[in-house]
């Protein structure tokens, strides 16, 4: 907690003096917003909304605690679904669908959310090179993206480049351009030159010269028609770039001297303040805060040090092409950036309201982020963020219409505290609570014109599964979740709600992360069922995996498949509401200890560095040694599972205590290259152990079994020890 001596008074609210000063010396001014007014327009912010906000929590845990009581009175609702299904009528959980599914309202949207399909990268705001990263991550090297991981069916050879390989890279690459912008008649690995002609693509063959299959294909070029330095082609909306320098190593071994294929990747980013940051106090807002204000202005950077060399990583430039009727043609090279705020349950020290009670993060969240984006609305370049001045604010956690109603109140107020137009703040919708899974067409309904995108989670939403029906039963095994009705229902229904609301063409409906961003092989096989499914947007977990996936939607036309999608039936609530119980407890002592390991390990990784040393997301190793992406999701639903196989007596608690003292040990061996990692065993004792033991054994009383208030706590200890 800071001092009085941290802190200042403004407007009957205290402010910690490094928030106020950030906000007073970088961001509004120059924002356009009234200086003078905005302290106390946002105490008054605070003030009216504040109540709301805990009025909704306390409706929360209401609702769970009348679940849980039926569960412990009637039974687990597998035996009567009807009466599971009734129950949640009667309670207010479900809420009607509305009449007229299309939402109403038009707003002007940015083309990467209305109309490109593409991958969706999520990133740490608060580590400025991941943002700027992921800022340039539009555009990717194929030619890297396949040579440095996985993706050709083995890892690369260790010590300098191997030619074999790069020749296997080389002819994907011409595959890959064969299928998504083909050559007439040929094959672009026949290609020995590429040159510009009246307008068109032309490439020189062993017996002359041949076209594109599809002319309309070609977009533009860099340097001299006769020899460009660069090529553009387009297909399904995506950029694809052929880059020529014959002095270059691979460029030099090409006929036509192709050095390298680009693929517009990371369409959309979104510089994340929530599960992937570990932000506990007014110094992380802050980094968070400022961070995301340098990529509004265009000139966040970042100091680098690799390979022996140190170097500043900026934003880059928007390029210029030729395009094919001699005009200039600017084409995008950042991504469409949106934020995400945190959701409603959070408070934080940052900020005390005049009763001297820290103040929702959620709304401090939405004042300053925005705030931060008007400088973007003001920036009269043609490289600005939104081309149509819209700020898209992903917003997490929210559970029913009535939070969603809330939300759009809160973004409504914003826009009048800082003179915005209304509307100016687009929502994205996280559809990872199974109570806004079950009202997901009225929660569209209220969004309205509002929507920016619906996207599933099944991380999050795993784990309030399993905390709602935290009383019915235990739970299946973890593995086991993907192949329960309440998934494929939840997955199909999400797309369905979707498309009858009449987000195509106007939202993004978004499927969730691959968390393994070591194993591109299985994500090139698997993650193609994304776009396959009606999503025009899905999550990768770093810059490479957003290159690698765009491939699949240049295999795959989403837009055509939405519109076959329209005529399905819709998926089934009874489908989506099926609990995922196990069939009594038929697993051996072994399958148990397994299960059990498994959690914890990954629950014990992942903390000790977010408790530790405030890493929000990490690559932790699994048992196998296979690294996994991992963040408060994933704990939340390891932490819940081990916690309802404690309630339901499938396991024991000196069983689970005994696993976390196994694992703290395979942790801290896995750990044992980092200097900086603090080691669990044999002590046991430190606050990053005590924190994974509670996300455990305290999980049934934590609100919708979130992480956070646990991890939050022993995090602020962690950071006041090492002031004392």
């Amino acid at each position: 907690m800071p001092t009085r001596a941290d802190t200042t008074t403004i407007a009957g609210l205290t402010v910690d003096r490094d928030l106020q000063r950030f906000v007073d010396e970088e961001l509004l001014p120059d924002s356009g917003v009234d200086t003078e007014g905005f302290w106390p327009g946002l105490a008054e912010l605070i003030a009216r909304f504040t109540p709301r906000n805990r009025e909704l929590l306390a409706h929360r845990a209401d609702l769970q605690a009348r679940i849980d009581q039926w569960h412990r009175d009637e039974g687990d609702g597998l035996a009567d679904p009807a009466a599971y299904r009734r129950m949640l009528d009667e309670i207010g959980y479900l809420r009607p669908d509305p009449d007229d599914p299309r939402i109403s309202g038009d707003v002007p949207v940015d083309p990467e959310i209305g109309e490109i399909a593409g991958p969706q990268l999520v990133v740490p705001v608060t580590n400025a090179r991941y943002a700027v990263n992921a800022a340039n991550a539009r555009w990717g090297s194929l030619y890297d993206a396949l040579y440095g991981t996985d993706a050709l069916g083995d890892l690369p050879p260790a010590g300098a480049y191997d030619p074999a390989r790069g020749a296997r890279v080389v002819a994907w690459a011409a595959d890959f351009l064969d299928t998504a912008v083909p050559l007439r008649d040929a094959s672009h690995a026949d290609a020995t030159g590429y040159v510009v002609r009246d307008g068109a693509l032309r490439a020189e063959i062993a017996d002359g010269s041949t076209g594109l299959l599809d002319p309309g294909a070609f977009a533009g070029h860099l340097g001299d028609a006769d020899a460009p330095e660069s090529v553009l082609l387009e297909h399904h909306g995506l950029g694809v770039q052929l880059l020529f320098d014959r002095d270059h190593p691979v460029g030099a071994e090409h006929p036509a001297g192709l050095a390298d294929v680009l693929l517009e990747a990371a369409v959309t980013v979104i510089m994340d303040l929530e599960d992937s940051v570990a932000a506990v106090d007014a110094a992380d807002k802050v980094l968070g805060y400022r961070n995301w204000l340098g990529l509004m202005r265009g000139d966040l950077s970042a100091d680098v040090d690799k390979d022996g060399r140190s170097f500043v990583r900026r934003l880059e430039p928007d390029p210029v092409f030729t395009a094919p009727d001699g005009s200039a043609r600017r084409r995008r090279r950042r991504s469409l950036l949106l934020v995400r705020n945190v959701g409603l349950l959070m408070t934080t020290p940052a900020i005390l309201d005049g009763d001297g009670d820290e103040v929702f993060e959620g709304l401090l969240d939405s004042v300053f982020t925005v705030l931060a984006a008007c400088h973007d609305r003001r920036r009269d370049t043609a490289d600005r963020n939104s081309a149509v001045g819209a700020v898209y604010v992903v917003k997490p956690k929210l559970h029913g219409p009535d939070e969603v109603a809330f939300t759009c109140e809160v973004f409504a107020a914003v826009e009048e505290l800082l003179g915005l137009p209304a509307n100016t703040i687009r929502l994205g919708l996280m559809d990872e609570e199974r109570r806004t899974s079950a009202n997901l067409p009225a929660c569209v309904a209220v969004a309205g014109a509002r929507l920016a995108f619906i996207n599933t989670g099944f991380l999050d939403r795993t784990g309030d599964e399993m905390h709602t029906a935290m009383e019915a039963g235990a739970m299946v095994r973890k593995a086991d979740m993907k192949s329960q009705p309440w998934l494929q229902a939840y997955e199909d229904r999400n797309v369905d709600v979707g498309l009858a609301a009449g987000l195509r063409g106007r939202a993004q409906i978004g499927k969730g992360m691959w968390a393994a961003p070591d194993r591109m092989q299985a994500m090139l096989e698997e993650k193609i069922g994304h776009p396959k499914a009606g999503a025009n947007c899905a999550w990768v977990p770093s810059p490479t995996a957003a290159t690698l996936h765009a491939t699949h939607y240049h295999l795959v036309d989403v837009h055509e498949r939405q519109a076959e999608l329209l005529d399905r039936s819709p998926a089934s609530l009874d489908d989506l509401l099926t609990l995922p119980l196990a069939d009594g407890q038929p697993w051996s002592a072994e399958e148990r200890r397994a299960e059990v390991d498994n959690n914890v390990q990954g629950i014990l990784g992942y903390v000790v560095r977010w408790v530790d040393q405030g890493i929000g997301v990490s690559k932790v190793p699994d048992l196998s040694g296979t690294a996994l992406m991992e963040d408060r999701a994933t704990c939340r639903i390891s932490s819940q599972h081990v916690a309802n196989w404690l309630r339901h007596g499938v396991v024991t608690e000196d069983e689970v205590m005994a696993s976390f003292r196994r694992m703290a040990a395979v942790v801290d061996e896995q750990n044992a290259g980092d200097p900086a990692y603090r080691p669990m065993a044999p002590g046991f004792d430190g606050p990053a152990f005590q924190a994974a033991v509670d996300l455990v054994f305290e999980g049934r009383e934590q609100p919708s079994g979130y992480t956070e208030p646990i991890l939050h706590r022993r995090r602020q200890e962690v950071k006041q020890a090492a002031q004392d």
